[in-house]
């Protein structure tokens, strides 16, 4: 092992030994070396004279570009657009992203949590949790109503085991009592578990009430209590946009520092918050469970994830950071921001108003939904992939089969006032098949 990754895992279990026991073997190996980059830093600082260390190629003081690129990106300085960016990203993008969040999230007000790491958006740092948490074997506990990209990165990459609950309730709540007994039956299996909330949840398009989060939020906390070692992750791309009565907050910030068995790790960004998915601008956040300071082992743990980085792309795009920082900074950010959230709340409230339509009834019912993107149908009488490829063949309609009885809509993308069309064809392409 290197020696940089052992003093990075002894700086860990000074601190707190429990999260060290949660990382993977190659989270335990992982190390942000001294090399290149950290001697580049050190020049940058104090080469007064020539600074002839970093893999870019400079003029007239400034980076070297090609004018028919500068020419459209005219109201930038070319020193916020082309050099490399750090590893961990911009620090004032890191800086306004901890503000922002603080804005945004009351319960993380007073917990101790680190500065946002740049990531290549939301799979990246799902990515990195894995790398950084996940053994073969390990469990991870999410609903089933799941996006299927996680199978992809936690079970393809890492050998990870999903462990699937039931997500909702006869009722229409989300089923705290099915992720407990899942989460207890993983714990008494492993002694370790990686928990995946995702709220807004895709696809269902749910985020739990106040009630149901601090149910979840208790849960996890008395199985750490029980002796399980619990690495919690937010996924919470579809951040802010929630419609109706639920949580209008990470659960991150109520689970900060509530137990030294209990890591929570937020994974958030402007990719879809912002509406600049071809940015590729994510976040990863780590808060440990020590109730003290624990910005030690929030410093390795940040290390580790530049480790990651450095090994996989190096570092996340420039512009798009400076785009987003551009965007953070401007005076009509908010207001701008509320105009678009009013058009998707837009949405998802005439997609309520459609479909209390009795005759819809023989053909579907359909899950609770009150935030982010989407919503599902639960289908009574034909095969959700045939109903998806006979809309697409006859109507022009594309949906997303995602199992047999599920198809996702994502509201997202309709107009408002197409939205009684769309569902009048899935209808009738339904009635075809019935």
């Amino acid at each position: 092992m290197n020696p940089l990754a052992v003093e990075l895992n002894e700086l860990i279990q000074k601190n707190n030994p429990r999260t060290l026991e949660m990382l993977s073997d190659l989270g335990k190996n992982l190390f942000f070396p001294k090399g290149i980059l950290s001697q580049s830093a050190e020049a940058k600082e104090k080469a007064h004279k020539y600074n002839a260390t970093i893999g870019t190629a400079t003029e007239k003081g400034g980076p070297m570009f090609l004018q028919c690129i500068q020419d459209k990106l005219k109201d930038f300085d070319p020193k916020d657009i082309y050099p490399y960016a750090p590893p961990a990203g911009k620090p004032e993008l890191r800086k306004l992203w901890r503000e922002k969040m603080l804005r945004e999230n009351p319960s993380q007000q007073d917990k101790v949590f680190g500065m946002p790491v740049v990531t290549n958006a939301l799979t990246h740092g799902l990515s990195i949790v894995a790398d950084l948490f996940m053994d073969a074997g390990d469990q991870v506990v999410m609903p089933d109503m799941m996006w299927g990209n996680y199978n992809l990165t936690f079970a393809t990459r890492r050998g990870a085991v999903v462990k699937k609950f039931t997500t909702f309730t006869s009722a229409g709540g989300f089923n705290v009592d099915a992720f407990k007994a899942c989460l207890k039956q993983t714990a008494a299996e492993k002694g370790k578990a990686i928990v995946l909330l995702n709220f807004p949840n895709n696809p269902s398009g749910y985020t739990p009430t106040v009630a149901e989060g601090d149910a979840l939020v208790a849960t996890l906390k008395e199985v750490a209590e029980e002796g399980c070692n619990l690495v919690v992750v937010t996924d919470d791309a579809y951040f802010g946009l929630f419609y109706e009565d639920s949580l209008k907050e990470s659960l991150f910030g109520k689970l900060a520092n509530q137990h030294p068995r209990l890591l929570s790790v937020k994974l958030d960004g402007a990719t879809k918050e912002e509406f600049v998915w071809g940015f590729r601008v994510g976040f990863i956040t780590f808060a440990d469970g020590m109730t003290g300071d624990s910005k030690e082992v929030l410093t390795a743990l940040e290390k580790k994830t530049l480790g990651i980085i450095r090994a996989t792309i190096s570092n996340c795009p420039h512009p798009s950071q400076t785009f987003v920082i551009d965007a953070l900074r401007s005076p009509d950010f908010d207001q701008q921001k509320q105009e678009k959230f009013e058009v998707m709340q837009g949405r998802a409230l005439k997609v309520k108003d459609v479909l209390a339509d009795a005759k819809y009834a023989d053909s579907w019912n359909y899950y609770p939904f009150n935030s982010g993107y989407f919503m599902c149908l639960e289908l009574k009488r034909v095969d959700a992939e045939k109903l998806r490829v006979h809309l697409l063949d006859k109507y022009g309609v594309g949906t997303i089969s995602i199992n047999s009885k599920d198809l996702r809509i994502a509201f997202s993308c309709i107009e408002e006032e197409d939205i009684q069309e769309l569902f009048d064809l899935i209808h009738q392409a339904e009635q075809d098949l019935a």
